[in-house]
């Protein structure tokens, strides 16, 4: 996915890429056996995004959340819809998750 994301994990990382929010964020890690869109390691916060197919799969990503959390990480998850139609409240839900961290 690093080489081909969906259009809303692009269009995330344009917003969090390059020290934007003072910390540094890495896609496409994998953290105990999954592959988390990106992540704040400073924060110990995993950001999802989430598109359609996500609405089939809620059992699989909340053992992923569970996974993380076991692991440490907190998990905020966006809906690819806020982050292509509303992208400056994505970000604000990203910096707000950060603060909590802080």
């Amino acid at each position: 996915m690093r080489k081909a994301p969906t259009r809303s994990e692009a269009a995330l990382w344009r917003l969090l890429s390059g020290g934007k929010l003072g910390a540094s964020v890495k896609r496409q890690v994998v953290l105990g056996g999954f592959v988390a869109d990106f992540a704040v390691p400073a924060a110990r916060l995993v950001i999802e995004v989430d598109g359609p197919c996500h609405a089939r799969q809620r059992a699989r990503d909340a053992r992923k959340d569970r996974r993380l959390a076991r692991l440490g990480w907190r998990v905020l998850r966006l809906d690819a819809e806020l982050v292509l139609g509303a992208p400056e409240e994505a970000l604000a839900r990203v910096r707000d998750a950060l603060a909590e961290a802080g």
